[in-house]
């Protein structure tokens, strides 16, 4: 099959999304091709031309977040036939290993080399100018059609649009699960977010839907600030060092009980600064990339200790996304959980590169490459 996708051939260097002709092969055991309505435009993809998230192969097919219909099923498929709408999960759960026996799912060891610029059983699938092309997490859903195995495939509802259903594959059980699962959220806890995009937009739905009483928003986008009130946010503020006087108002001292940082990339010389904002024997959840070369991170530990707080790392959210991710299409039917609201512009796939300048200048929670333009 032959159509286009969005390529980085000089991953790293800020050079920008190229839209080139690729060929896609036929699914091969276990997989199907999926036709996208929408693909999402996490941060994450963009790490890759920035080059926070290092890689040494190229070309990269990027994009992790889309939805769509099955077109056509590869041999041993089990559960999926054509006509299926499916949300890609950005992390395959192969249901076997150790990590997914536990219920840990998003640890799955299925996962390990979803970086490695192959499909998981060592081939190329895309193909470009002669070259063999990567597929980031074993999607690259930044094209129209996608070749992906039955593991990162989800089934859903016919009644949930396609288009919102998109951003259901990572960024919004990453927010989510953030809230809701790793930072273990309780009723009546007063929570705070710092970085309000995509993924901090849903941590802030997460806390709302799991029964935080306050919610303090953390963005230094006034844009970023007013939308974190649609989502569920009580206060907002610029800085984090601003929020510290209307978290300790607000708790008469006792300061959050959880904080979940979500910023677009996080900065490790700050993390002291966030500790303050969590209680005695409260959490910070830390959902953030941050450049992988970036080891050394400022926290005064005999305070850390001393207090019984939690820092707590996290991917996907905790969330176990073939039980999460059919439970938050549930919520958005109810009208408990957002989603069309996240979706500040569509672009077409020529316009991607103006997206992630959009995303750069804080203008959008949400972008979102919609294939019906």
């Amino acid at each position: 099959m032959k159509t286009k996708g969005a390529l980085l051939w000089e991953p790293g260097t800020n050079s920008g999304w190229q839209i080139d002709d690729i060929e896609i092969d036929p699914p091969k055991d276990g997989e199907v091709v999926v036709r996208l309505a929408a693909s999402g435009m996490c941060h994450s993809d963009q790490h890759l031309d920035t080059g926070d998230i290092p890689l040494d192969w190229a070309p990269i097919l990027g994009g992790h977040e889309g939805a769509g219909v099955i077109e056509e099923v590869g041999p041993n498929v089990d559960g999926l036939a054509v006509g299926d709408h499916v949300v890609l999960q950005f992390l395959p759960t192969c249901g076997s290993c150790w990590f997914c026996v536990r219920g840990q799912t998003n640890l799955c060891d299925m996962t390990a080399n979803v970086l490695s610029g192959f499909a998981p059983d060592g081939t190329h699938r895309v193909h470009s100018k002669g070259h063999g092309v990567g597929c980031y997490s074993y999607l690259g859903t930044f094209s129209e059609y996608v070749v992906a195995h039955q593991r990162s495939v989800i089934k859903i509802g016919k009644d949930i649009p396609l288009d919102v259903a998109a951003l259901a594959g990572c960024g919004v059980p990453t927010g989510y699960g953030s809230a809701v699962y790793a930072a273990e959220t309780e009723i009546g806890d007063t929570c705070v977010v710092i970085g309000c995009g995509g993924v901090g937009s849903n941590a802030i739905q997460g806390f709302r839907i799991a029964g935080a009483e306050n919610i303090i928003a953390v963005d230094p986008v006034p844009f970023k600030q007013d939308s974190a009130k649609k989502f569920g946010a009580t206060l907002t503020s610029p800085s984090i060092e601003e929020a510290y006087d209307l978290v300790y108002n607000e708790t008469h001292g006792r300061m959050a009980d959880r904080v979940v940082v979500t910023m677009g990339v996080g900065d490790a010389q700050k993390l002291e600064a966030m500790m303050s904002l969590v209680r005695k024997g409260g959490t910070l959840v830390f959902t953030n990339v941050v450049t992988m070369n970036q080891i050394d991170a400022k926290i005064a530990l005999y305070m850390f200790s001393m207090s019984g707080k939690r820092l707590q790392g996290t991917l996907y959210g905790s969330c176990n996304p073939r039980n999460d991710i059919p439970k938050l299409m549930n919520l958005y039917r109810r009208g408990e959980l957002l989603l069309d609201e996240l979706i500040t512009t569509r672009y077409k796939l020529d316009d991607i590169n103006t997206g992630w300048k959009d995303l750069e200048d804080g203008k959008i929670i949400r972008g979102l490459i919609d294939y019906s333009l």
